[in-house]
């Protein structure tokens, strides 16, 4: 007994080393993602960061020392608060197809576009920029499409919204990380601040014929069963977020703040009983949660919505004179 009560006894003590060793890793992190200055450097500081935090951490509990344990709070307090006073930004030399913020304006039934993005791409580093301004009478505004694009295995994609008009344009939405020129992309550096948001809009041509052509990724488009006033009202929120973002910069999360969640707080202003689902954080999976809600035509399986929504080869076949939004379409099965 006597022993299990000495290990009882050892519960919180182990739980919150295993707290300090999680809040020491997290800073080490933190320094190596956000620290400006050459890799060396930051892997250096970041180096000598967890190491004194495991120092503190095995003084704490081998000899119960108070004063380790009031400095390992003291530099937490000191590293949280260089945490805080890192604020997102408009103003940095962003790659090209990020450089430009997206504005709109509404008047009556007609959105004002700037900053549509209608770039033609040739290779990943190869590609003519177009920046354009846009008119679109929401009175006219006929089928909103689901686009899954997928970039790694089963789980992991990148979600868009692809509006259409019965004068057979489409305009696509598409949130993503606002990166800076020379930072490759990193999943883990999206934990910290690494990249700002951006809401893009774009031409079906370029935003989904780049991933399918030139990046190589799987593409799918599912038509979603909408009235014409909820697809209003999902364009105009979308159009009020991108100014939100155009006037208040902030930072990309991977898990909080990403191409989906995003869209799922504007969707819920549409549609206030959504449900949070796991889901609309592993991508990939998102058409099982577009069904299960109703927003899929239940004429078919889900199964067969997976096979029949792939547009990957309709993308890849379609000819740099062709209408591709209409060739990405053929065969599909429309919205009811």
């Amino acid at each position: 007994m006597r022993k299990f009560a000495a290990l009882i006894r050892l519960v919180p003590v182990a739980l919150a080393g295993l707290l300090m060793g999680i809040f020491g890793l997290w800073g080490a992190l933190a320094l190596w993602y956000r620290l400006p200055g050459r890799r060396t450097v930051r892997a250096i500081v970041a180096g000598l960061w967890l190491l004194w935090m495991i120092g503190l951490l095995a003084l704490a509990w081998q000899q119960g020392h108070g004063w380790a344990l009031l400095l390992y709070v003291l530099a937490w307090l000191m590293l949280l608060r260089w945490w805080r006073a890192i604020r997102p930004s408009n103003d940095r030399p962003w790659i090209d197809d990020v450089a430009c913020l997206l504005r709109g304006t509404l008047t009556g039934h007609t959105v004002t576009l700037h900053n549509v993005r209608n770039f033609h791409w040739r290779r990943d580093d190869d590609y003519d920029v177009r920046w354009e301004t846009r008119h679109y009478d929401l009175d006219r505004l006929c089928s909103a499409d689901a686009i899954i694009s997928y970039w790694s295995g089963k789980a992991i994609a990148h979600a868009m919204m692809s509006f259409g008009f019965d004068d057979g344009r489409h305009l696509v939405f598409s949130v993503e990380i606002r990166r800076q020129r020379g930072r490759p992309y990193s999943s883990i550096g999206g934990f910290f601040k690494q990249f700002e948001t951006i809401l893009v809009a774009a031409d079906e041509r370029d935003i989904v014929r780049v991933r399918t052509n030139v990046r190589g990724e799987d593409d799918y488009l599912y038509p979603l069963t909408m009235s014409q006033e909820a697809m209003r009202a999902l364009f105009v929120s979308y159009v009020e977020a991108a100014n939100a973002l155009a006037e208040t910069p902030r930072f990309y999360h991977t898990l909080s703040s990403n191409c989906t969640s995003l869209v799922y707080r504007m969707a819920k202003r549409v549609a206030p009983g959504l449900p949070l689902d796991a889901r609309l954080l592993l991508t990939g999976y998102l058409p099982g949660y577009l069904y299960d809600n109703g927003v899929l035509d239940r004429r078919y399986t889900l199964a067969q919505w997976q096979r029949r929504a792939r547009i990957t080869e309709q993308a890849r076949r379609s000819g740099p004179e062709e209408d591709f939004s209409r060739a990405i379409r053929e065969g599909h099965p429309p919205a009811r």
